[in-house]
C-alpha cells in the first residue's frame, strides 16, 4: 500500500449521517481548523492533513471546508504527495453542494469537481480530460464527501452497542456504510488525555467494496468532552496500520484565515456562487 493511498484512506475513514445537518450541528463551524500528524507503520510524521472551515466571501449562507494533505520527512523523500479539496455546503440545510479534489504523487495528477442534484438524486462527476460530466446515481441518504466526512461522527451522540447508518462519496463511487459505537478509550496525544468514544464503520447493507472488501478496517476516537473532537483515526491494513492523530486545534472564530489559494486546476470549478441545487 502506498503512503499516498494511506493519506488518501484516512480521510475516509468516518462518514457522515444519513439526514440533512441542521447549521448548528455542522461537522466544522466558521473560522475552525484542526491539523492531523500521520505516521504509517514505523515511519513516525509520515504526513500531515489540514482542515479549515470559513463562509464563502460571496455568499454568507454558504460555508468553504478545506482540507490540505501531504507527506512529509522521510517519507516525502520516498513518495512526494500534495493534495487539496474544497467542499461548498449550504448553512440551511447542511447539505453538501459541490466539491473540487487536485492530488499529484510524484509527476502524476488527479483532479475532478462533483456538482450534487439533491432533488433528482444525481451527482455530475467531471474528471480532469473529460469533456462531459458523468452521472452518478445517488443512494437513499444525504451525502458527504470525504473532508467533513472526516468530523461529522462530533455531531453524534452514540453510545457503546448502538450504530447509525451513513452514506459518503469516495472518488467516483457511494458507499452506504454502517457506523458502530464499540467502547469508551483513553487516548493521549500532545495535546493531553481525553476519554473518547470509538466508532467502526462497516459495510453491512450492501456488499462489501473497495477498502472493506481487501479486509482493511478503520476506527474513529471521538472526543468525550465539549468539544467532541475527532482525536485519532486509524486505517489498518495487512501491511501496517496507518494513524491520524489530532496535534492543534483552533475553534470557531479564532482561527486566522486567510484567502483560500485557488485549486491548481485545469477544471472549471464547481459554481460557488449558484451551483446546481
Amino acid at each position: 500500500m502506498r503512503l499516498h493511498t494511506l493519506l488518501a484512506l484516512v480521510l475516509a475513514a468516518v462518514t457522515s449521517s444519513r439526514a440533512a445537518v441542521p447549521p448548528s450541528s455542522l461537522a466544522v463551524q466558521d473560522r475552525e481548523h484542526l491539523s492531523y500528524r500521520v505516521s504509517w507503520a514505523i515511519v513516525r510524521g509520515a504526513g500531515s492533513i489540514k482542515i479549515d472551515a470559513r463562509r464563502d466571501p460571496g455568499r454568507a449562507d454558504r460555508l468553504v471546508v478545506t482540507t490540505t494533505t501531504a507527506t512529509r520527512g522521510l517519507a516525502r523523500m520516498l513518495m512526494a504527495f500534495d493534495a487539496k479539496a474544497e467542499s461548498l455546503y449550504d448553512l440551511g440545510t447542511g447539505r453538501l453542494l459541490s466539491l473540487h479534489e487536485y492530488s499529484k504523487a510524484k509527476e502524476k495528477e488527479k483532479e475532478h469537481s462533483v456538482i450534487f442534484d439533491h432533488a433528482a438524486r444525481s451527482a455530475a462527476y467531471t474528471e480532469r480530460g473529460a469533456t462531459e460530466p458523468r452521472a452518478l446515481p445517488m443512494p437513499e441518504g444525504e451525502p458527504s464527501d470525504l473532508i467533513l466526512a472526516l468530523l461529522q461522527t462530533r455531531t453524534w451522540n452514540l453510545k457503546p452497542g448502538e450504530k447509525r447508518d451513513a452514506l459518503v462519496l469516495f472518488g467516483d463511487d457511494f458507499y452506504e456504510l454502517t457506523i458502530h459505537a464499540l467502547r469508551y478509550e483513553d487516548v493521549y496525544t500532545s495535546l493531553g488525555q481525553f476519554k473518547t468514544l470509538v466508532l467502526e464503520p462497516k459495510m453491512e447493507k450492501t456488499p462489501p467494496k473497495g477498502m472493506f472488501k481487501r479486509g482493511s478496517s478503520v476506527r474513529v476516537w471521538i472526543s468525550q468532552d465539549e468539544k467532541r473532537l475527532p482525536v485519532r483515526f486509524e486505517v489498518e491494513f495487512n501491511i501496517g496500520t496507518g494513524v491520524a492523530t489530532l496535534d492543534y486545534y483552533e475553534p470557531p472564530g479564532t482561527a486566522k484565515l486567510g484567502v483560500s489559494a485557488p485549486l491548481p486546476a485545469s477544471l472549471p470549478a464547481p459554481d460557488a456562487k449558484n451551483p446546481r441545487p
